[in-house]
């Protein structure tokens, strides 16, 4: 009988599920897509069990029966997920909110300002290897229990998306290595939840979930599961990772000196290093295989070309069709600029930052606007780029590419001129899905490391050079979009004040 593993990537917009063979191959792919629900600026949220849990069990159903038909037995399960959303769930294992405050929701932005007033942050740094953020473990959790206490006081344990689904799937808790090691709450010396910290923040770690690694079996599929999911009883799960570091090493990403752009819902660049890079704009995240990746992050990166396919069509034309008519746009839009600050930004003073487009004229349509939104994503990416070369002294010479946005040629072509430096693209643009798999393949004995598994699995298929014109064009318009950045952030606190007020939360 053939062999395979099955891995689930619970992302932002949707939940996929894979069969990969031992080399790393996708053999099957199935997919569910879900919404983001914003009842105000700056909030976002999901519903565990009607998004996550759904879906996974959708698209989990898909793949076992189609393994069943293709005689393939499924070795076993392993998941990565989106970060930082804060699933609380009682004794019991149900959800005490019907939906979680998702990696992008500002709502707790006071909680963060209010620790930045009283506490000297860099000092902060080398106890967690991370400044706050509003979605970070001790302000969500604080958020939800003055926000919905009743909620709060049920709550067991704190989950993140994924180990929500594990503990569907096998009645198990746990937290693993690279979403702890970005909460905010672990010792980065020790790699364990730090009680120096709970106690300076008055939060409770008897509600945390023991901290496992990547790449240990969590438990089996239970007969409930089983029975919901179409996976036989007693199938391996994996402990998995987050998202985007399992798309690190999914993308072969997985030694210091490395770096790497994750192209999802959000946009992110990252530096493998041995330890964390202490700077405060700049996060930390644990390796699957042990590292730390330092990276700076753009909230709306494929959230922004999702917004305007929604706003300017109604969804009605597809991805590829938008490409299409920006690709007759020459570079620089027309001197049309956007900022792409949808969801506002996740470090700094101006966390509450808008979205504009600059330069708009009678001549502009909707190909210069698709296309300057494509642009402004490589713009506000290179400016985190930056800060991330200054902090640490390195300029890598290449960045290696993963995420949906990986598969869009256009887009790759502005980023590399934008960035002037070479993408590289692996074989398979599903990196975090490759990830699982390596991580599978370690639980289950069939390779001694996550290198090791990488890079039997891994493969990379071309190189995006940067074209020459293209660079000239982007490094003049470069700084008018930086200052476009500084003089905004003037204004965003009267826009806030200008803003219709939030709705309340409830229990809900």
């Amino acid at each position: 009988m053939t062999h395979c593993v099955v891995a689930l990537d619970i992302g932002t917009g949707s939940t996929r599920a894979a069969a990969l063979s031992p080399e790393g191959r996708i053999l099957r792919i199935e997919a569910r897509e879900y919404d983001q629900i914003v009842p105000a600026h700056g909030w976002s949220e999901q519903r565990p069990e009607e998004d996550w849990w759904q879906a996974a069990r959708s698209a989990l159903s898909a793949i076992a029966a189609w393994a069943a038909e293709e005689g393939m037995h499924i070795e076993a399960v392993a998941a990565c997920g989106q970060m930082h959303g804060t699933v609380l769930v009682d004794a019991d294992g149900r959800p005490t909110r019907a939906t979680v405050p998702l990696w992008n929701d500002k709502r707790t932005l006071g909680h963060v300002r209010a620790f930045e007033a009283r506490e000297d942050v860099t000092a902060w740094l080398p106890r967690t290897a991370n400044p706050p953020t509003p979605p970070g473990r001790p302000s969500s959790c604080n958020g939800c229990a003055t926000m919905t206490p009743e909620a709060w006081s049920r709550t067991a344990t704190v989950l993140m998306p994924k180990d929500y689904v594990n503990l569907r799937l096998t009645g198990e808790r746990a937290i693993d290595w690279t979403d702890a090691a970005c909460s905010f709450l672990i010792d980065p010396a020790t790699g364990d939840w730090s009680p120096g910290i709970f106690a300076a923040l008055g939060l409770d770690a008897g509600r945390m979930p023991a901290i496992r690694r990547p790449a240990e079996i969590l438990g089996a599929v239970t007969a409930a599961a089983a029975a919901e999911t179409g996976l036989a009883a007693g199938t391996p799960v994996v402990v998995g990772g987050a998202d985007y570091p399992v798309a690190l090493l999914g993308s072969g990403v997985c030694r210091p000196g490395l770096a790497s752009e994750v192209a999802g819902t959000s946009c992110i660049v990252t530096l493998v290093a041995e330890r964390p890079i202490l700077h405060p704009e700049i996060c930390n995240v644990g390796t699957p295989e042990g590292h730390w990746g330092g990276f700076v992050l753009l909230e709306a990166g494929g959230d922004a070309a999702r917004w305007a396919r929604r706003v300017f069509h109604d969804r009605a034309l597809s991805y590829a069709d938008i490409l299409a008519m920006a690709e007759g746009v020459e570079p620089g839009s027309e001197a049309l600029l956007f900022l792409p600050y949808l969801m506002g930004e996740r470090l700094g003073a101006h966390r509450n930052s808008r979205a504009q487009f600059f330069g708009l004229t009678a001549r502009h349509g909707l190909p210069q606007m698709h296309r300057a939104v494509l642009e402004g994503v490589g713009f506000a990416v290179n400016r985190h780029l930056a800060v991330m070369e200054a902090a640490t002294g390195l300029r890598p010479e290449v960045l290696i590419a993963s995420g949906g946005g990986a598969k869009a040629d256009l887009w790759l072509r502005i980023k590399a001129a934008i960035y002037n430096r070479p993408i590289l693209i692996p074989e398979e643009a599903e990196c975090g899905l490759v990830g699982c798999a390596i991580l599978a393949a370690v639980a289950t004995g069939a390779a001694r490391d996550p290198a090791e598994a990488a890079a039997r699995m891994v493969r990379h298929a071309r190189e995006i050079r940067p074209d020459p014109a293209w660079v000239d064009r982007y490094a003049q318009m470069q700084p008018l979009f930086d200052a476009l950045c500084e003089q905004a952030r003037q204004h965003y606190d009267l826009l806030d004040a200008l803003s219709p007020p939030s709705p309340g939360i409830g229990s809900g």
